[in-house]
């Protein structure tokens, strides 16, 4: 089932402007979003999710043009926290103790050691961690919109800087790293669709050590 969805997924180049992704359906992808696995629970990055139209062109003005932000139905930009804070860690240490009933000593000497280690670095090692962490739920999302039978673009080709400054992430303390536009492939419009799947074989992709 899994690779059978994988198989039917790929990065469509063109969306069909007139379908819109169902409100359930973009529900269960940012849930799946939610769930991925990040580095020590951390989850250091938000998902904005951008429908305005208006807004959606800016973004796409931002992305080189890439159609895809306007045709499809739904945006997410996925922004990663610009550092590591003591807040924000023990941000994440209170969601802990909330869900699991009270204080652990254990749990707490952990967070306690990753600040230790975190908070002190600088700003931009900081930034390049949480950003992988967030790649970590980029795939979960992809993966989760493939299930859907959604079509889902990962993108990496767009202005940083102006992304921020068009969404004001800079001043929440959050940099934008990858755009995941949804919607529906546009099969007659979409070079892509409909060619065979090209991926590495897996004697060059894999190495087994038994």
């Amino acid at each position: 089932m899994l690779t059978e969805k994988l198989n039917w997924r790929y990065a469509s180049k063109k969306m069909d402007a007139t379908k819109s992704v169902p409100a359930e359906k973009v529900t269960k992808i940012l849930e799946a979003v939610r769930l991925a696995p990040t580095s020590s629970g951390l989850q250091p990055f938000e998902v904005i999710v951008v429908t305005n139209k208006d807004l959606r062109e800016k973004l796409k003005a931002a992305a080189f043009g890439q159609a895809q932000l306007t045709d499809g139905s739904h945006l997410l930009v996925f922004a990663a926290w610009d550092t590591y804070t003591e807040a924000r860690i023990d941000g994440v240490v209170a969601e802990i103790e909330a869900a699991r009933g009270g204080k652990n000593e254990g749990v707490t000497s952990y967070y306690d050691g990753l600040k230790a280690q975190y908070v002190p670095r600088d700003a931009q090692v900081n930034f390049e961690h949480a950003a992988r962490q967030t790649y970590l739920a980029l795939g979960i999302g992809l993966t989760a919109a493939a299930f859907e039978e959604v079509d889902a673009t990962p993108m990496e080709g767009f202005d940083p800087a102006q992304v921020d400054e068009i969404l004001g992430l800079r001043a929440r303390g959050l940099r934008s790293v990858a755009l995941m536009p949804l919607g529906y492939r546009d099969l007659a419009g979409d070079w892509l669709a409909g060619l065979p799947k090209v991926r590495r074989s897996k004697d060059d992709l894999f190495t087994v050590l038994a």
